[in-house]
C-alpha cells in the first residue's frame, strides 16, 4: 500500500513539474525574443514568429514524450494495485487456512474455463458478416444440390411429428384460448389417436392440466393409454414454454418443476426431450435446466437467420450444447437447430416454402387458411401421388443435405392446430397415402412414418453411433434473435416494465414464503411424536394458495407474458393473477412465521386478525418536484392490523434522500406536525438501506373522516401551474384503505374507496442519458430536461418508457400500450478487475440482494404482545458461494382424489455461484467457501 502511495505520488510530481517546466521555457523564449529585438520592424515579424512555431513544435513533441513517461508509470501504479489484490487474495486464503492456494470458487472458475472446448458462438459472430442476400427459393439461405445416389446405402429415415403450439395466453387471455381453441384440440386428440397409429406431440401443461380437471375418467383412462403407446409425447414437460431472456432462472425451473412434478402424480411420466419453438432466442440456462431435470435432447428454432445459414453450411444444426463453464460433457445436452425461418408447414419440409405449403392440407381449397405463395395443396389421388411424391421428396432431400446424418425430422402444425376433427383427417389421410407410395418405391430410398420427438431422436443417436459420427460441441447462447432483414427482437428485453417488476415481486415473494412455510411443518412434525400437523394450522389451504402462486409465477413466464408481447387487456389478466398471488402469499407468510416465533404455540390461531406479525402491503410512487428545496420525495403508505372492521390502523412514510434540505408539512384541522431534515422518528433503515433518512410522519387514527394534505412548504402560489403536490383522503373508520391513481393507472385492494390521487412530473429519459458523479450523490441526467433523480452513491435509478404506440409487425396488432413509466432500481457496482468472465462475490451478492429483498414484518406495539422465542433454522451460515436458491415442500402424489396435499417431502435447492477472485471485498467477508464439488454433505437444517 506504501509502495502504490509512493508511485501516485511520484506520477503527480514528475506531471506537475513537467507543466510547470514547459509553461516557464515558453515564458522565457517569449521575454529573451522580446529583450533581444525589441520592437522588431515589419520585415521580421513572419520570421520570428516561425521561429517561435518551431519552438512551440519543439515544446509539443517534449509534452507528448512527457505524457508517454505519464502512461507508462500509470501502467506501473495499475500492475501494482494488481500485485496488490492478489496480495488480499493470499491474505483472504490465509486467514481461511488455505496456505496461500487460490480460493476454491476462483479455482474452479478458472480451470472450467481452461478445459472448456468446442466452438464458442462469440467466435462464430465474428466470423459472420450479417448481410442478408437473396438465396433463391430459400431466401435467408442458399441452393441446395445432391446428386441423388446419397441415400443408396443408408435410406433417408424421415419422422413426421404432428403438433400444435398452444399459446397460454397472446392475443387472447389463457381463459379464452382454452375455452375456443384448446380443449376442442385435445377433445379430438383422444378420438383421433385411438382410431389408428396416429401421433402427437404437446407441450403446454398448464393447458394439458386445466384440459385433465374437466374431462371425466373415462377420458382419462384413453389418455394414459395413448401415453403408454407412444401416440402422445408430452415434451419439456414445463407449465409453459418459457421465455429464456427475461425469466430468472429461479422462475424457469420452478415452472418446469411444476409441470413435472403434475406429469409425475397425474400420469406418472417423466419428458424426455424439449421442445422449444417459439421463445425469441435460446439460452443455455434453459439447456442446463433440461438436462438436470433428465432431458437428454433438445429442440430450439428461433434463432438468428444468419446463424442458421452459417450452420447449415456446416452441417452443424444438431450439435452438443455445453455450458461454458463446464469442462466435462456432463452438462451436454443434443441439440437440434430448425434450419428455416419457422415452425409452420410451409418452413419446415424443405426449403421451398411455395412447395411445402402445398402439403398442408389444412390449406386445401374451401378451408379456413390458404398459401400466399398463390399454389394451393392438392388431395393426394391415385393419379397425381407419383408427381406429389416427388415433389415432397425434393424437399426432404435437399433439408437432409443440412445434416450430418440420414435420419429427418419434420414438424407439421402451427398455432393452435387441430381444433377442428376434419384437420385431423385431411392431414393424416393424405400423408399416409405419399408415405405408402414412399414404402411401396424402394428405389426413392426413403422409410417415412409419422412419429413423436423421442422417436426421431432414439433414430438419429441409434444412426449416429452405427456411423461412428459425432456432433460438435457448441457453447454460447442465441441473443439477440433476427428473424430477417434487421428486424432484431430486442425491444421485449424493456417492455411492460412495470409488469416484469412485478413478476420478480411475486418471486421473493413465493421464495420466501416457501421457506418459511416449509420450516413450519417441519418444526410442527418434530414437536409432535407422531409426525403430523397442527390442528390449528390450515396446512392445506395454504398449500393451495402456494400452488396458485407457483403456477401464476409460471404461467407469467410463457414468452408471450413476461416478455410484454401480447395484447393490453392480456397483460393486466396476467398482472391481476400475479397481484392477487402476492396477497394470498402474504398471508401465509406471516402465519407461518407467527407459528415459528410463538413460544406457546396453543396461542396460535389462523386467523387473520390474530396474526401477531404483519406483512408491509405498500406501493411506492416516485415524485419529482420542481421546487429547489424538495428535489425528490418517497411517500410509502402501509396498513396493518386486521383486515375487516374499522379498526385499522394506517400509517405514511416519508423517505428523505441524506443530502436534501426537505422541508415539508401535514396539514390537517389543525396541522399535525412540521418537520425538515430534523429528529428521526422511526427509523426503519435497516429494512430499505437505499434511503439514509427515513420519517414517521403520522398515523391516521383518530382522524377519522378528516382529510390530510402533504404540500412543498415553500410558496406553492407563487409558481405557475403548482397549486398542491400530492393530497391525502382517508377514512379510516369505515375501514377504508388507499389506493394510488398515477395517471390514469389504478390499483385496487379489496373494499378500496379512498382515493390517493398524485400529480406528479415525471421527466422522460432519453438515449442520452449520463451519469454525473458527486461527493454526495449519484444522478442520473436527462439531456432534453431538468430531471435530476438523485440517489446515494453505488445507485442508479432509471426510468423506463417503452410505450409503443404503432403495431410492430410481430402478430400483435397493436403497439405495447403501456399506460406508465416504471422506475427501476439498479445497484451499481464499481469494481477494479482484470477478468470479466465471472461476476466477482460482491456483484453475485449485490444481484441476490435485488432478486431477494428482505421481507419485512412488523407487531403492532399497542397490542398485548405474546411471548416470543428466537427462531433459528440453520447450524451456521452459508458459505459465501452457496444461495438457497429454494426450499419447496412437495406436494403428496399419493393423494390422488385430492388437489395440492402437501406430503412429508421437502426439495432443497442450492445454488453453487462461481465467481472471479481479481477483485475481492474489503475487509474480507465474515463467511466460509466451498472446497469441494459437492456443495454440502449433512443438513444445513437443524
Amino acid at each position: 500500500m506504501k509502495r502504490s502511495r509512493m508511485l501516485a505520488v511520484l506520477v503527480g510530481g514528475i506531471f506537475c513539474v513537467a507543466v510547470m517546466s514547459l509553461y516557464r521555457m515558453l515564458d522565457l523564449m517569449q521575454g529573451s525574443e522580446s529583450k533581444r529585438y525589441g520592437e522588431p520592424p515589419g520585415g521580421q515579424v513572419d520570421e520570428d514568429l516561425a521561429h517561435l512555431q518551431q519552438k512551440i513544435d519543439g515544446l509539443e513533441r517534449l509534452l507528448s514524450d512527457n505524457n508517454r513517461l505519464v502512461a507508462m508509470l500509470r501502467d506501473t501504479l495499475l500492475q501494482s494495485k494488481a500485485s496488490a489484490w492478489k496480495r488480499a487474495n493470499n491474505s483472504i486464503d490465509s486467514a481461511l487456512g488455505r496456505r496461500g492456494e487460490a480460493l476454491p470458487g476462483c479455482r474452479l472458475a478458472k480451470e472450467m474455463k481452461d478445459g472448456v472446448d468446442g466452438v464458442q458462438l462469440l467466435d462464430v459472430y465474428d466470423l459472420l458478416p450479417f448481410d442478408n442476400p437473396d438465396g433463391g427459393p430459400w431466401k435467408q439461405g442458399f441452393e441446395i444440390t445432391y446428386k441423388g445416389d446419397e441415400w443408396s446405402e443408408q435410406p433417408l429415415e424421415l419422422f413426421l411429428i404432428p403438433h400444435s403450439h398452444n399459446d397460454p395466453g397472446w392475443i387472447k387471455t389463457f381463459d379464452a384460448y382454452y375455452h375456443d381453441q384448446t380443449r376442442h384440440i385435445l377433445d379430438n386428440m383422444v378420438v383421433k389417436l385411438s382410431e389408428d397409429n396416429r401421433y402427437l406431440i404437446w407441450a403446454e401443461i398448464s393447458y394439458f392440466s386445466k384440459w385433465w380437471n374437466d374431462i371425466d375418467d373415462q377420458k382419462r383412462a384413453a389418455v394414459k393409454r395413448l401415453v403408454e403407446a407412444g401416440q402422445l409425447e408430452l415434451v419439456t414437460g414445463g407449465w409453459v414454454m418459457p421465455d429464456e431472456a427475461n425469466s430468472h432462472y429461479f422462475a424457469m425451473l420452478d415452472q418446469l418443476m411444476e409441470g413435472h412434478q403434475w406429469l409425475q402424480k397425474h400420469l406418472g411420466v417423466k419428458p424426455r426431450s424439449g421442445w422449444a419453438i417459439d421463445p425469441f432466442g435460446h439460452s443455455p440456462s434453459m439447456a442446463y435446466l433440461l438436462k438436470g431435470a433428465g432431458l437428454h435432447n433438445m429442440l430450439i428454432q428461433r434463432v438468428h437467420y444468419s446463424i442458421k445459414k452459417h450452420f447449415a453450411q456446416q452441417q452443424t444444426l444438431e450439435f452438443l450444447w455445453r455450458q461454458s463453464w463446464d469442462s466435462s460433457s456432463r452438462s451436454d445436452i443434443t441439440c437440434h437447430m430448425m434450419p428455416f425461418y419457422s415452425y409452420d408447414v410451409p418452413h419446415t419440409c424443405g426449403p421451398n416454402p411455395a412447395v411445402c405449403c402445398q402439403f398442408d392440407f389444412q390449406r386445401l381449397p374451401g378451408r379456413r387458411t390458404f398459401c400466399p405463395w398463390k399454389i394451393p395443396p392438392k388431395p393426394i389421388t391415385d393419379q397425381n401421388v407419383h408427381e406429389r411424391a416427388l415433389l415432397l421428396l425434393d424437399q426432404y432431400r435437399q433439408k437432409s443435405r443440412l445434416f450430418r446424418s440420414s435420419v429427418l425430422l419434420v414438424p407439421l402444425g402451427d398455432d393452435f392446430r387441430y381444433v377442428e376433427s376434419s384437420e385431423w383427417d385431411v392431414q393424416f389421410n393424405n400423408y399416409q397415402k405419399l408415405f405408402d407410395y414412399f414404402n411401396q418405391h424402394p428405389e426413392l430410398h426413403i422409410k417415412a412414418r409419422f412419429g413423436t420427438l423421442s422417436d426421431y431422436f432414439q433414430a438419429l443417436h441409434r444412426r449416429l453411433s452405427t456411423t461412428r459420427t459425432t456432433l460438435p460441441k457448441l457453447r454460447g447462447d442465441f441473443f439477440s434473435y433476427a428473424d430477417r432483414d434487421d428486424h432484431y427482437w430486442t425491444g421485449y428485453f424493456t417492455s411492460r416494465p412495470f409488469y416484469k417488476r412485478l413478476d420478480r415481486k411475486l418471486e421473493a415473494t413465493l421464495r420466501a414464503t416457501e421457506i418459511l412455510f416449509s420450516l413450519t411443518l417441519a418444526e410442527m412434525r418434530r414437536s409432535h411424536s407422531d409426525g403430523r400437523l397442527a390442528e390449528n394450522f390450515p396446512a392445506r389451504e395454504y398449500f393451495q394458495w402456494l400452488t396458485t402462486g407457483r403456477r401464476n409465477l409460471a404461467l407469467f413466464q410463457h414468452h408471450d407474458a413476461v416478455a410484454g408481447t401480447e395484447r393490453e387487456h392480456v397483460v393486466v389478466d396476467y398482472g391481476t393473477r400475479l397481484f392477487q398471488s402476492i396477497l394470498n402469499l402474504h398471508q401465509v407468510l406471516q402465519s407461518s412465521a407467527h407459528w415459528l416465533l410463538l413460544l406457546d404455540k396453543s396461542q396460535y390461531h389462523h386467523d387473520q386478525s390474530n396474526i401477531l406479525l404483519t406483512c408491509f402491503y405498500f406501493e411506492i410512487q416516485k415524485l419529482r418536484l420542481q421546487s429547489g428545496l424538495v428535489r425528490k420525495i418517497q411517500v410509502q403508505f402501509l396498513w396493518y392490523g386486521t383486515r375487516t372492521g374499522s379498526r385499522d390502523k394506517s400509517g405514511a412514510y416519508l423517505f428523505l434522500p441524506a443530502d436534501e434540505g426537505a422541508q415539508l408539512y401535514i396539514s390537517s384541522e389543525p396541522p399535525l406536525v412540521r418537520i425538515s431534515r430534523g429528529p428521526i422518528f422511526s427509523d426503519i433503515t435497516s429494512h430499505f438501506p437505499h434511503f439514509t433518512h427515513t420519517v414517521r410522519l403520522f398515523h391516521l387514527d383518530g382522524h377519522a373522516g378528516k382529510s390530510l394534505e402533504i404540500s412543498n412548504l415553500v410558496d406553492i402560489r407563487s409558481q405557475v401551474n403548482r397549486e398542491l403536490v400530492m393530497k391525502i383522503v382517508s377514512d379510516v373508520a369505515s375501514g377504508n384503505r388507499f389506493y394510488s391513481d398515477l395517471n390514469g393507472f389504478q390499483m385496487q385492494q379489496r373494499r378500496t374507496l379512498a382515493k390517493l390521487p398524485l400529480q406528479a412530473n415525471f421527466y422522460p429519459m432519453t438515449s442520452a442519458v449520463f451519469l454525473q458523479d458527486s461527493t454526495s450523490r449519484l444522478s442520473l441526467l436527462s439531456a432534453q430536461s431538468q430531471g435530476v433523480a438523485s440517489l446515494k452513491p453505488g445507485e442508479l435509478e432509471l426510468v423506463l418508457d417503452r410505450r409503443l404506440q404503432q403495431d410492430d409487425n410481430r402478430g400483435l396488432g397493436q403497439g405495447v400500450t403501456d399506460n406508465k413509466l416504471t422506475a427501476s432500481l439498479y445497484h451499481l457496482l464499481l469494481e477494479d478487475r482484470a477478468s470479466v468472465d465471472h461476476l466477482s462475490l460482491l456483484a453475485h451478492l449485490a444481484s441476490l440482494s435485488l432478486c431477494h429483498p428482505p421481507m419485512t414484518m412488523v407487531a403492532t406495539s399497542n397490542s398485548q404482545l405474546l411471548k416470543l422465542r428466537p427462531f433459528q433454522p440453520l447450524h451456521s451460515s452459508l458459505p459465501c458461494d452457496i444461495h438457497l436458491l429454494n426450499l419447496r415442500t412437495l406436494e403428496d402424489t399419493q393423494v390422488r382424489d385430492e388437489a395440492d396435499t402437501p406430503s412429508q417431502e421437502t426439495a432443497l435447492f442450492l445454488h453453487r455461484k462461481g465467481f472471479d477472485c481479481s477483485t475481492a471485498p474489503e475487509p474480507a467477508p465474515q463467511c466460509t467457501w466451498s472446497e469441494h464439488e459437492e456443495v454440502m454433505t449433512r443438513s444445513p437444517f437443524i
